[in-house]
């Protein structure tokens, strides 16, 4: 039963934490979202339920977590449709020959180290429940992610988003996301179908045919907007909502068929009008709400389901410690050789390398995915997020190291990705 005062006293304590150590890491440079993600795990049994176990016990009873979910996934779903928004197809195609090269690499590389890490972790940290294959594709592909909302972050920060370096990396985020994205999809299918009397080209002909509607019907419909807020300057307040009721749907309509509700509202978003202006007007009108209340009530989620105290004997954090390794290594060392060999000098291969090594909350999006799905055990998604967060924190300062702001060539402005659609998200 729902308990009202215990779920506002959740949101109080969530923010104010969240807030703060957000505003702290601010100090040292790094973005909000890194110490909002730090106050996730610290809101968690690996901190406060350790050092308060009665205080966490009350503050966060098990009959309470429900509810907070809830909450927590419709922010996520929301952020997934800003994500999807601020993904320009269009401009991706204008991207040289550096971008095409690494963005290649930056999933190759991370995927086959972490499938064949999976090998030896597979018997250590699963059991027959999960196949292996199951196993070592969503190890592929949570390596593979990188975050984009907080790579374009860190980017606007340092104002590089005009360089040849940002619109690189930029590019190769976008690609790596709607990849990695599709290969998550296809193992959720898989391990949801395993579970379902329905066969599984039923539901993979459903998603394509939802797929289609999506990208020839419903795109075209939503050009409306774009043209309304040519003409008037704005959307109306029963434009707004229809726009949500539809990206709802979206999310629906993918739940139903079997993948998970993300995949629909990031579709919504990657097919909208991609005019600057107006997608700045649809993220100023969304991004408040969603990135300032919901999405820290996803880190401490998140945070409630990691458990370092799993981490037992050296064991385990070796295992950890491979995994920060293999993901490290793939991706940074993969995407710094890649940018290398076409042409780029070998520092800005470096600096592009560190910033596809970010993974933030788009790794903390696809872990709760996995382990809902049972794909992973809850010590290996404690391990995972760990990941997450050490290859996210270690970008900032690596590329201050790396490239410093006043020696990265600037590119004409017509070449680069659009990145005013992200640029407050993380």
């Amino acid at each position: 039963m729902l308990n009202l005062f215990t779920l506002v006293l959740q949101i109080t304590v969530i923010l104010a934490v969240c807030r703060l150590v957000g505003s702290l890491f601010r100090r040292i440079h790094q973005p909000r979202v890194v110490g909002e993600m730090f106050a996730g795990i610290l809101l968690g049994p690996s901190l406060l339920g350790w050092i308060a176990p009665h205080f966490s016990a009350y503050l966060f009873p098990s009959s309470s977590l429900g509810p907070l979910n809830a909450l927590s996934q419709v922010g996520v779903v929301i952020f997934m449709f800003l994500v999807g928004l601020g993904i320009n197809p269009k401009e991706l195609k204008h991207q040289s020959h550096a971008a095409v090269l690494v963005s290649h690499v930056s999933i190759t590389a991370p995927f086959v180290l972490a499938s064949l890490l999976a090998l030896y972790l597979y018997p250590r940290l699963s059991n027959d429940s999960v196949s292996f294959t199951n196993f070592a594709l969503f190890m592929g592909a949570a390596m593979s992610i990188t975050a984009f909302p907080v790579l374009a972050r860190i980017l606007t920060e340092r104002d590089m988003t005009h360089t040849r370096l940002g619109t690189i990396a930029i590019a190769c985020a976008a690609v790596d996301d709607v990849t990695g994205w599709c290969i998550l999809a296809y193992i959720v299918v898989l391990i949801r179908a395993a579970h379902e009397s329905t066969s599984i080209w039923v539901t993979i002909g459903g998603i394509l045919l939802f797929s289609a509607i999506m990208i020839y019907g419903v795109r075209f419909l939503l050009r409306g907007y774009e043209h309304t807020f040519q003409k008037h300057g704005e959307i109306s307040e029963n434009g707004m909502a229809f726009l949500i009721l539809l990206a709802l749907i979206s999310a629906l309509c993918t739940e139903k068929l079997g993948i998970h509700l993300l995949f629909g509202s990031f579709l919504m978003g990657a097919i909208m009008p991609k005019e600057p202006k107006f997608v700045r007007y649809i993220l100023d009108r969304f991004e408040t709400i969603t990135i300032t209340l919901l999405l820290p009530l996803f880190f401490a989620f998140t945070g409630l389901r990691t458990n370092i105290g799993l981490m037992k004997g050296p064991a385990m954090w070796f295992y950890a410690a491979l995994i920060i390794l293999a993901a490290t290594v793939g991706k940074l060392g993969g995407s710094t050789i890649a940018g290398w060999l076409s042409g780029m000098q070998a520092r800005d291969a470096a600096g592009l390398g560190t910033l596809m090594n970010t993974r933030g909350l788009m790794e903390l999006v696809i872990l709760n995915i996995g382990l809902d799905v049972k794909v992973i055990s809850p010590a290996l998604f404690s391990m995972m997020v760990l990941m997450a967060l050490v290859t996210t924190f270690m970008t900032t300062p690596v590329l201050e190291m790396i490239c410093p702001e006043q020696a990265l060539p600037s590119v004409p402005k017509n070449v680069s990705v659009s990145k005013v659609a992200l640029q407050e998200i993380a």
